[in-house]
């Protein structure tokens, strides 16, 4: 999925040196099984899927089946992430490991989390990880607060993508930040795709309907009662707000105002 050469009429999501048709990215965690994580992923139309270095096998156990091997580089592309890490010197060893796994791969989902009961961000950790890694020449996409300050200081850094939550990972909660997202979404110079705290497809709709670029999901799919079909309705979801924000909306007024108007009618 490296670039190409852009079509005209393309609405193409650009980060970094890469060019994705789906803004819609998806993990491959929480699944009852591999064949159900496949069929949602594919219903998906997700190009970009997450995987935890930590948690599931790209290599690193030669006996065990290998996520690699189900998706292949050749259909998706693949963006490890530090899941479960809680410092940076963590986080930056299991980047490492990953490029090395994955011939040299050197995109990558930073996340450093400040505690196991919340799961926020630990946001001088992360800029911390986020320096080294962008000097030893990784694409950084970074989890991070719904801090317009922190994502500035992570973008002046280099981090290719800013990946603020809408609400803690897992939750469920929907967009409850909408200002402070709508403001990194206004002063980012990169993409800004929202990560963690979606439900369902009416969330997915509100963050691209703010301007975002793109939004990660896992558990909002793979908790669902009927996964492969979430995983198609977040896709239209996607879609949906993505368009309703390149339209245009009404502005919204605290009065009425007739749909069939007396002025500027056809006819007398």
């Amino acid at each position: 999925m490296k670039k190409k050469q852009k079509k005209k009429g393309d609405d193409l999501l650009e980060v970094g040196s890469y060019q994705f048709s789906s803004r819609l990215m998806v993990g491959t965690g929480k699944y009852k099984d591999i064949d159900e994580a496949r069929q949602a992923i594919l219903a998906s139309g997700a190009e970009v899927i997450t995987v935890a270095v930590r948690r599931v096998n790209i290599g690193q156990d030669k006996d065990s089946p290998n996520l690699l091997d189900v998706f292949p580089a050749t259909k998706f592309t693949m963006l490890p992430n530090t899941a479960g890490c809680y410092d940076a010197n963590t986080a930056i060893r299991t980047c490492l490991l990953a490029r090395e796994l994955m011939d040299g791969h050197s995109l990558v989902k930073l996340e450093v989390l400040g505690d196991e009961r919340t799961l926020y961000p630990n946001v001088i950790e992360t800029i911390s990880a986020a320096k080294t890694l962008c000097e030893d020449g990784f694409e950084v996409w970074v989890y991070t607060t719904d801090d317009p300050i922190v994502a500035t200081e992570l973008e002046d850094i280099g981090c290719s993508a800013i990946m603020p939550l809408a609400a803690p990972i897992g939750s469920g909660l929907g967009i409850q930040n909408r200002y402070s997202i709508r403001s990194i979404v206004e002063n980012s110079g990169v993409p800004v795709i929202v990560d963690a705290g979606v439900g369902t497809a009416s969330d997915a709709s509100v963050a691209m309907e703010l301007g975002c670029d793109g939004v990660l999901m896992n558990t909002a799919i793979a908790g669902a009662q009927k996964p492969v079909l979430m995983a198609s309705a977040m896709r239209k979801a996607v879609s949906a707000g993505r368009e309703a924000y390149l339209s245009g909306r009404i502005p919204k007024k605290p009065y009425a105002s007739a749909s069939s108007p007396i002025d500027g009618k056809f006819f007398d």
